[in-house]
């Protein structure tokens, strides 16, 4: 099946070039984009029949529509040929994805560092690779040792390990991606702060109606995001019951996502961005809300009644977020129009932007000192035995000594560089990956023990003609190859195992699998070698077309990853050799607060972990422990009573919870913060992830699916699925979303003189107004104010197997790809003069040896066995019985996968009598 997905690779370049074939070429305009929506029946049709068909009419993208896209209903893909239904289907799939990304790439990418106008007006703008504002500043303390106010190169130490703030990935950039460098983002900055009403087209689309309290975020949260307790009683709001043996929090299920998925993603957050300083925001506090609401299409006070009835708090206070800039942005014209040169605000975000486990090993000079290396071994980081317990009962982080710097908050918790919010996953994770990372040292000093005069693979860039011998590797080198290891582990984890489970159909694993080890799999060398050769041509290209759009796409023939480390003639003394598989596509790389808000995730967590024992029996859940008494040295206490191996177990088997409405975690509604300078010492997260998004600027949800391309819904009506069973609880429940959305968002009477956006257009191609296709004077839904994560959350048609929405996948395609494309350690850097040989091949084979291959042909491929489920077995041996039969360790580990991409929670075999499957008898994936 990987060789004839060349065929959509190949396609995708054809439609770049608009070439006569009658297939639709790559927009030349923004309100043209192709919004993952075929215009042609007869194309849908072969690629997904009569269903396929029927869901054009509908906003949301064709291709999950598709033959081979969805379960064994709708064909098995691999295996039946390039012209069978399900391998067409399959292949439209992932073009129909390549076009998106390339416009995306195309018209997405908005810098905030003063790059933007250039990007612009340039003829060459958007194939630009160095930028003057991505040099080290004076007060940088590397100024003068990367060329100071002459031409700045990055060399010697700066370029052979990933530095702590994350400067010199770039070796011309070298500012690009280290830590309090301004986030970017992926909308025109036309469009951001719709509160502040800056353009005609934002008061057209929003009028008056917005403010950072409205509509109120509380009221939000308590009406649309409460999850349903058969008996509240059980749940305390999330705290559990009196009685903890008879706490039981409901919430709606994901049967084939675990908890541990839940906390890995607030670990990846961790190492990506974050907008605060240690911990803090800025003064002063504000309200999160709780204080009007709509009745009858009016806002008005809410009274101590409704208050009361709705559970939320007015005195419930926040500190404001940093804002880095909030002076006017100025204004340049280019081709007639005028554009801001950057968003009305912007922040910083104060870790590095790179995929450098710097949650680990630190992204500034504070969070670093809170980094233990082991003093009888400085190549490792350190690792204690418990207190009052022998080594031989397993080895841990330690605990944050009284002169590291933390908050008094952090007191009791393990030693680690990101430190806040701290929870029983992460220090699972954390505790993991710093096994994995001394398990690399032990293997080499294994290796050098055995041939201390070999070649180590290891360069200095300095001395690039030495070989450095195993013999000669010093603790500071070994080290720094670890931390290269895992960071790259963990990139691999991520792309090529989370992403496939929680996008759990054919294309997104062929497409994840695509960004790692390339569409073509790895097993055609000259094929390879071809395609990397005509995308280097097209990266070098002066035409921005091509050197953007063709070269994302002959890239994923072979991969990303290693793009550039095979060049001909490779020279670690060569700057432009060690730096020429990187591609920011004309705009420096961070993360934009898009991506932000897009993993504002929170629903996935449940309220009660389901505690297990691995000495017991593993299908008994022993006790449901609150989520939130696992929280900062909480976290660290349960950690080290209950061990590594019994978390594993419980967060392994656990499913985490639906992203959608009404499923929020209770805790978090009402989590207790002393730190709080309020009356409550209280706070809502829900509705602190509506304020944050807006105090960030990100547009409301329909122009945000405008902006990425994305087809606009026209009424509130649109998050109701036509194609459910009317009367059925899940069209009942929709319905009542809907109800509860008119309610709270409200209606107006629509001006068709106003046009709203110039994003897109309408099906007819005329500018898209205040009426969205009704009748002038109409009464229609405020569908324009809705915020970013209600949409998401509201949408009733996913592709099969996603766990997000369309919505958060469409910013996930652009960033997943650039956050590899950027970085030079998981290209051209991708070598063994960086990673040493034994570092090099243990990312390639998800550890020390030989691939190790999974048994039979899950959902009809061989694979290897996945890298995480590699690492939790080094680092925690005594779950090799629990995960022997696990293919993807983020799915539920008692959970049958069946056949083709099942998603029904059904036990695999010897997990019949697991607590969770019971009572009642559960569907049956075929097998």
């Amino acid at each position: 099946m990987k060789n004839p997905t060349v065929l959509a690779l190949f396609g995708a370049v054809v439609l770049l070039q608009g070439c006569g074939t009658g297939l639709r070429p790559i927009a030349k305009n923004r309100d043209d984009r192709y919004e993952a929506k075929v215009d042609n029946d007869a194309t849908v049709k072969l690629r997904g029949g009569d269903e396929a068909v029927k869901g054009m009419k509908l906003p949301w993208v064709d291709w999950g529509n598709y033959y081979g896209a969805s379960d064994a209903s709708r064909g098995i893909a691999p295996g039946e040929g390039p012209l069978a239904q399900p391998s067409i289907g399959v292949n439209g799939a992932l073009l129909d994805l390549e076009i998106e990304r390339v416009e995306l790439v195309k018209f997405n990418l908005f810098d905030n560092n003063g790059t933007y106008a250039n990007y612009v007006m340039k003829n060459d703008g958007p194939a630009l690779k160095f930028w003057p504002e991505m040099r080290l500043p004076k007060d940088n303390p590397n100024y003068d040792a990367v060329g100071g106010d002459g031409q700045q190169v990055c060399k010697g130490d700066l370029i052979r390990k990933r530095t702590i703030t994350g400067i010199c990935n770039d070796i011309y950039n070298p500012l690009m991606g280290s830590s309090n460098q301004l986030f970017a983002r992926n909308v025109e900055f036309e469009t951001t702060f719709p509160e502040l009403s800056q353009s005609a087209l934002t008061r057209n689309r929003h009028g008056d109606r917005l403010s950072l309290l409205q509509p109120d975020p509380q009221v939000i949260s308590r009406r649309l995001f409460t999850r349903h307790q058969d008996h509240p009683e059980q749940c305390g709001q999330g705290f559990g019951a009196a009685a903890p043996a008879q706490s039981n929090c409901d919430y709606q299920k994901a049967p084939f996502f675990n908890v541990l998925a839940a906390f890995w993603i607030q670990w990846m957050t961790h190492d990506w961005f974050s907008h605060l300083e240690e911990g803090h925001n800025d003064a002063p506090y504000e309200s999160v809300g709780c204080e009007t609401e709509r009745v009858n299409n009016v806002v008005r006070p809410l009274t101590p009644e409704e208050v009361q009835r709705l559970g939320c708090r007015p005195g419930d206070r926040v500190d404001r977020g940093y804002v880095a800039q909030s002076t006017p942005p100025g204004t340049f014209t280019s081709g007639g129009k005028q554009y801001l040169e950057r968003a009305p605000k912007t922040m910083r975000n104060t870790n590095s932007a790179w995929w450098d486990a710097s949650q680990i090993y630190g992204y500034d000079d504070v969070s670093v000192k809170r980094v233990k290396r082991d003093p009888a071994d400085p190549a490792k980081l350190l690792l204690v035995p418990l207190p009052g317990k022998t080594a031989a009962a397993g080895l841990y982080l330690p605990v944050l000594s009284p002169s590291d710097p933390k908050n008094p908050e952090w007191a009791g918790q393990e030693a680690t560089a990101f430190p806040d919010n701290w929870t029983i996953g992460l220090s699972f994770l954390t505790n993991v990956f710093v096994r994995e990372h001394n398990a690399f040292v032990e293997e080499f000093r294994k290796q050098a023990a055995g041939s201390p005069d070999a070649d180590s693979g290891l360069r200095n860039p300095s001395a690039p003609g030495r070989v450095i011998r195993y013999r000669d590797v010093t603790n500071d080198e070994l080290y720094d190859a670890a931390r290269l290891v895992v960071s790259a582990e963990i990139a691999k984890i991520h792309t090529v195992e989370w992403t496939p489970q929680l996008l759990y159909d054919e294309p997104l694993y062929i497409g994840m699998n695509g960004n790692w080890n390339g569409l073509i799999g790895g097993g055609a060398p000259e094929l390879t070698k071809i395609l990397h050769d005509i995308a280097g041509n097209f990266r070098n290209s002066k035409d921005p077309r091509l050197a953007n759009g063709a070269y994302s796409v002959f890239e994923s023939g072979p991969g990303i990853v290693g793009t550039g480390s095979d060049a001909p003639g490779w020279d670690i003394s060569d700057p432009k050799k060690v730096n020429g598989g990187v591609n920011h596509f004309g705009s420096p790389f961070n993360f934009p607060e898009e991506f932000v808000s897009v993993y504002r995730l929170h629903p996935l967590v449940p309220d009660l972990i389901e505690y297990r024992d691995l000495k017991g029996d593993p299908n008994k859940i022993v006790a449901k422990l609150p989520v939130v008494n696992t929280f900062q040295a909480k976290a660290t206490d349960a950690m080290h009573s209950r061990g590594l191996a019994n978390w594993g177990l419980s967060m392994g088997r656990q499913r985490l919870g639906l992203l959608t409405l009404r499923n929020y975690p209770m805790f978090l509604q009402n989590l207790k913060l002393p730190r709080l300078d309020s009356s409550t010492q209280q706070i809502d997260v829900a509705a602190l992830d509506l304020l944050r998004d807006r105090e960030h600027g990100v547009p409301r949800f329909n122009e945000f699916r405008r902006q990425y391309g994305l087809r606009q819904l026209t009424s509130f009506d649109d998050f109701v699925d036509q194609r459910t069973t009317p009367g059925s609880p899940e069209r009942l429940e929709q319905e009542d979303r809907v109800k509860t959305m008119r309610e709270i968002y409200g209606q107006h009477v629509c001006d068709s003189s106003k046009q709203i956006t110039d994003a897109q257009r309408d099906q007819n191609g005329s500018p898209i107004n205040d009426c969205l296709g009704k009748p002038n004077g109409t009464l229609i839904d405020n569908i324009e104010d809705v915020d970013l994560v209600v949409g998401f959350l509201a949408e009733p048609v996913r592709p099969h197997g996603f766990a997000i929405s369309e919505t958060q996948f469409v910013v996930f395609i652009l960033n997943a790809s650039r956050r590899l494309f950027s970085d030079r350690f998981l290209t051209s850097g991708f070598r063994p003069e960086f990673y040493t040989t034994l570092g090099l091949n243990w990312v390639k084979n998800n550890g020390p040896g030989d691939p190790q291959m999974e048994k039979g042909m899950p959902n009809g491929h061989q694979q290897p066995v996945s890298p995480f489920k590699r690492v939790l077995l080094r680092a925690i041996p005594e779950l090799k019985a629990e995960l022997d039969p696990v293919v993807n360790a983020f799915d539920p580990w008692a959970r049958s996968r069946g056949q083709y991409y099942c998603l029904d929670w059904t036990p695999r075999p010897g997990a019949e009598s697991d607590d969770a499957f019971q009572p009642g008898s559960p569907k049956t994936c075929p097998q």
